[in-house]
């Protein structure tokens, strides 16, 4: 070879080599930024909350007083949770390894003890020392009226009270009703409550409608016909009245109305059949018959060389991926600063909020419209069961919350985090050869990871998952499972449901939950078009007599954000595509991520209709908008007892109807299902068919399946001496409580 063959050969070696150490430095770069801002999503630690709360105890003009007093006309903390910095203020952390922006945490107070009492939020820095407060509002500064409260713990020890007094009126009736069941002196037959929202008909009502039930493992589907509507809007406990009784299908002025009428028989009495121990319907009790071996264990995961991701704190890395993760005291699990192999996905993807609207006959089954933000849902993240909630094998992590309380609640292994097995191949190929062999097998195991925790709102059991794939891909699921919500059966009730039980009806309801997704593909500047088919009808080229039909592409670039705001009842794109218009693949193609929906939602009320204002999100399965800090949420928790004139109205972030070209993009998602309860949801809802969500699939954003990068392929081609030749980049797992038998594979197939 020539002297100057050489040089160039040398010389593309040389810039190769180079190339190769820059992409390197770039991953590792990226990967230590991202590490370093990942706390900048952290959850407020124990110290942080103990610290945010002493400062603000030592602020005398805010005159706060413990939450857990007995007063309700009082300031005190309702909640605490972290306040996220802006966007372009994290982003200099997380892609200039610049200082974190100093944590802040997000306070509401409830002022109670003054002549107009109101909810003010307040945004408390630095943390963990603190030394400032500043009023926090919503888009619009829209205020937050006091009716609007989440109810607390001290509120339902007057709501308590006031059964009592209520039910020792009805004594003789409850006594009779239900078979020597009562409200308090009571020991293993007593009554308990399940209370109703939103709490009226109209902004600043607080009014609620209560049902009593039997107090027995999972009372939520004990009902015993008695409904009472109760209003506490006043501060004083002593001011607070009875406006409606209903007892078996009739309604009253009062409950000494009600007690009038029933001793003198004119109200037809009710007489539920008598309870037993061994009346345990509504119990986890196994009865009935099974075929499958109690006395052996199912299969269980096992990790043969123990963990392949890594945890520390809230930063997680797995496969290529890395993300921070928070538990939002108010809505619950969040993921941030989500990248694949050091690129970007998204900023954020996180729950916003999840509402179950219902129907019925009994006024509190058709005034049911929970929106579960209202109660915290957050802070409804409980001890997850190892084996059940969550394989032995995984990482269980306590997580602390601030809500109505005076000190930091620990819930032990809130949360868990885990790698699996999908039990299905990734992708896989058999190549016959046609003639009873093959010419080759090759197929590679799906695993995933797993980020995973649970809220409990009362009487329904939601699943948070997030699922990270070998292959770029990530799946955001709900699982709905726990005790229905249960009024008491009237024969008219069956246009709502079900009959599940004696004088137990299983309520029709809808589920919805939204997400936000803020998609970065490759950087912020980002558009986004649908894609549909169209049938084309042209010449057949190769027989001039014929016709070819075909599907052809249809791309639609939506430019303003009613344009991608997509309405439930309309027709839906086939393809939502989220694409940088600025990055290419090798191929060519604009670098995007599509959305891919797994839900059966549909509107719950009609547009514009009273508690919809409230939940103005949920009349799209998508919608996109331009990110704005000043458009955080879709919801709040003040939306429950206010969703007539909401703090916050996702309708406001897309009215002025900006541009969304070439701009940093929310998509907003919108799941869910109906759930028509049915004999088999007793005792439990399951979650086999009733879990939705969505998936982020890359769509050009690499140049080939990046999973192609994982060592656990196996490839089989047959040899010259008839035997199978493996190929593994992995060393094969014999033993280990995963098989004693080595990986065999023939391939042939002949008839018999």
């Amino acid at each position: 070879m020539e002297p100057r063959h050489l040089a160039l050969t040398a010389m593309k070696s040389l810039c190769l080599l180079q190339l190769v150490c820059l992409a390197g430095c770039i991953a590792s770069r990226s990967r230590e930024w991202a590490h370093h801002g990942a706390p900048i999503f952290a959850d407020l630690t124990v110290h942080e909350m103990k610290a945010v709360r002493a400062y603000l105890h030592g602020i005398p003009e805010m005159g706060l007083t413990n939450a857990r007093s007995r007063a309700l006309n009082k300031n005190s903390i309702l909640l605490m949770e972290l306040h996220l910095p802006k966007k372009h203020e994290a982003l200099r952390a997380l892609d200039r390894g610049h200082a974190k922006p100093p944590r802040q945490a997000r306070v509401i107070i409830q002022f109670g003890n003054q002549a107009q009492p109101n909810i003010t939020e307040y945004i408390v820095s630095p943390l963990p020392s603190p030394t400032s407060h500043e009023v926090k509002t919503f888009k619009g500064a829209k205020p937050v009226t006091f009716e609007s409260r989440p109810i607390t713990v001290v509120e339902y020890d007057h709501v308590n009270d006031i059964l009592k007094k209520i039910t020792n009126k009805a004594h003789k009736l409850l006594f009779e009703t239900t078979g020597g069941f009562s409200y308090s002196n009571c020991s293993n037959r007593c009554l308990t409550f399940s209370d109703i929202a939103p709490r009226g008909l109209d902004p600043g009502e607080r009014r609620t409608w209560i049902m009593l039930q039997k107090f027995v493992e999972g009372y939520f589907i004990h009902p015993i016909g008695f409904e009472v509507l109760v209003n506490h809007r006043d501060l004083d406990p002593e001011k607070w009245t009875v406006e409606k009784v209903w007892y078996n299908s009739v309604y009253f002025d009062s409950v000494e109305e009600l007690v009038e009428k029933y001793e003198s028989g004119e109200v037809e009495k009710l007489k539920l059949p008598d309870h037993s121990d061994d009346d345990f319907y509504s119990t986890y009790i196994p009865r009935g018959q099974i075929n499958t071996p109690t006395n052996i264990h199912g299969p269980k995961l096992v990790e043969p060389e123990g963990h392949r991701y890594h945890i520390d704190r809230n930063f997680v890395e797995y496969a290529g991926w890395s993300f921070a993760y928070r538990v939002r005291a108010s809505a619950g699990l969040q993921v941030f600063d989500l990248r694949f192999n050091g690129e970007r996905i998204a900023y954020e993807i996180s729950l916003q909020e999840a509402v179950a609207f219902y129907a019925g006959d009994t006024p509190a089954a058709m005034q049911t419209k929970y929106i579960d933000a209202g109660w915290a849902m957050g802070t409804s993240t409980f001890e997850l069961a190892p084996g059940i909630d969550c394989p032995e094998i995984a990482t269980f992590i306590d997580l602390y919350h601030y809500f109505d309380t005076d000190k930091p609640v620990r819930h032990k292994n809130a949360l868990c985090i885990f790698e699996m097995t999908m039990a299905m191949p990734l992708r896989r190929h058999f190549n016959s050869d046609f003639q009873g062999g093959y010419n080759f097998f090759g197929g590679l195991e799906n695993t995933v990871l797993v980020l995973r925790t649970t809220s409990t709102v009362y009487n329904y059991d939601y699943i948070w998952d997030f699922l990270f794939y070998p292959n770029g891909v990530v799946e955001v699921k709900v699982s709905a499972t726990g005790y229905i919500h249960a009024t008491f059966f009237t024969p008219n009730g069956l246009h709502y449901g079900s009959k599940v039980y004696d004088y137990v009806l299983g309520n029709l309801h809808t589920h919805l939950i939204h997400y936000k997704v803020d998609l970065d593909i490759d950087g912020r500047e980002n558009s986004f078009e649908t894609l549909d088919l169209k049938f084309v009808n042209f010449t057949n080229p190769w027989s001039p007599k014929h016709f070819i039909v075909q599907s052809k592409l249809h791309r639609t670039e939506h430019r303003t954000e009613r344009s991608a705001a997509f309405r439930f009842g309309k027709k839906f794109p086939r393809y939502v595509h989220f694409y940088n218009p600025n990055k290419k693949n090798k191929w060519g193609h604009q670098k995007g991520y599509r959305i891919q929906f797994n839900s059966h939602a549909h509107s719950v009320l009609p547009r514009g209709w009273r508690e919809e204002n409230g939940i103005t999100w949920s009349r799209y399965p998508l919608a996109v908008t331009r990110h704005k800090d000043s458009e955080a949420t879709s919801s709040s928790i003040y939306t429950q007892n206010d969703p007539w004139e909401p703090a916050v109205s996702f309708e406001d972030y897309i009215r002025n109807n900006e541009d969304i070209v070439n701009q940093d993009l929310v998509a907003w998602v919108t799941v869910g299902f109906l759930h028509v309860p049915h004999s088999e949801d007793i005792p439990n809802t399951a979650t086999p068919g009733n879990a939705v969500g969505f998936f982020l699939r890359p769509f050009n954003f690499f140049n080939e399946d990046p999973s192609v990068a994982s060592r656990s392929t196996v490839i089989v081609r047959p040899g010259q001496d008839g035997k199978p030749k493996i190929q593994r980049w992995t060393p094969e797992v014999i033993g280990h409580c995963v098989t004693d038998k080595p990986f065999f594979y023939n391939g042939t197939y002949a008839g018999v």
